[in-house]
């Protein structure tokens, strides 16, 4: 339904309910006339009676759970007595014509009691259930919906495996053959390896894969020793021996920096200097 076919039924809701308004508000009047108001109070009583039941309709829109159950029953309430009310009108024609005696609503006692008891109370409680209604609607807070507490959650529980992988990008390798071996002072002398195969599968680099966390991260300083790694540190020559026996099989293209950091586990400064050594002692055994 578009806004125009929309605004056209709400006025002619609203010109629906106006009229029903003016129908009840004679009747209300000539009531409240015999039950002793005066002419002023006898205009203003239907506001109260069909007034409440208008403000209890928007509260039932507005208000939840138990607080719109209580809405509902002050509305079913004050429209059960205002048709009550309208009822006896078409009943009593004196009532028309304000020839009824003051405070007589019926021919039978009990009913007359009941009818000036029911047309008395309903100011008195439209001021109460009225208030009460306001203030309800007054503190009503709207509960969060269930697309936000999602949203809250997947940004709280989101981890690093949840972001984008960066792929490392392969070091092409040096094409160009160095004319002599270099000679790194802190590494041992170069040893002689036997020639590699002339093709070897290629192995998947292992990658770090971060763990799900509920809790967020917080800052922390320095690393106790409790929670430090036991592994010694190794020294350069150990490095280098390492790396030769991962190595051992690999093609020419496969010995990256990259490639050596992921197998043997160290810096990319430290794989860079054993990318050199090592590709210079193959270049050592191809001119021997």
């Amino acid at each position: 339904m578009n806004r125009t076919a929309k605004t056209l039924l709400v006025l002619a809701l609203v010109g629906v309910v106006g009229m029903a308004f003016r129908v009840s508000w004679n009747a209300l009047r000539d009531v409240a006339r015999a039950i002793g108001a005066d002419h002023t109070a006898a205009m203003l009583y239907p506001f109260v009676v069909d007034g409440l039941m208008a403000l209890a309709l928007v509260a039932t829109l507005v208000l939840t759970d138990r607080d719109r159950a209580f809405a509902l029953r002050v509305l079913a309430t004050y429209t059960l007595a205002s048709l009550v009310l309208n009822y006896v009108h078409g009943l009593v024609p004196a009532l028309h014509g304000r020839s009824v005696d003051w405070g007589h609503l019926a021919d039978w006692n009990p009913a007359n009691w009941a009818l000036v008891l029911l047309a008395t109370s309903l100011p008195v409680g439209s001021i109460y259930f009225g208030s009460d209604l306001v203030a309800k609607v007054l503190h009503h807070r709207p509960a969060p919906t269930r697309n936000a507490e999602e949203s809250t959650e997947t940004i709280i529980n989101r981890s690093t495996v949840d972001l984008a992988e960066s792929t490392a990008t392969p070091v092409a390798a040096n094409p160009l053959v160095m004319p002599r071996p270099v000679q790194v002072g802190f590494l041992k002398p170069i040893l002689p390896h036997k020639p590699a195969p002339a093709a070897f599968p290629p192995i998947e680099p292992r990658r770090a894969v971060a763990a799900d966390s509920t809790r967020p991260r917080r800052a922390t300083g320095r690393v106790p020793q409790v929670a430090r790694s036991p592994r010694p540190k190794r020294t350069p020559a150990q490095l280098l021996d390492e790396a030769r026996a991962v190595t051992a099989e690999w093609p020419e293209e496969r010995l990256t920096a990259e490639g050596i950091r992921l197998a043997v586990h160290t810096s990319p400064k430290n794989a860079r200097t054993l990318r050199e050594t090592l590709r210079a002692e193959r270049t050592a055994e191809a001119v021997a």
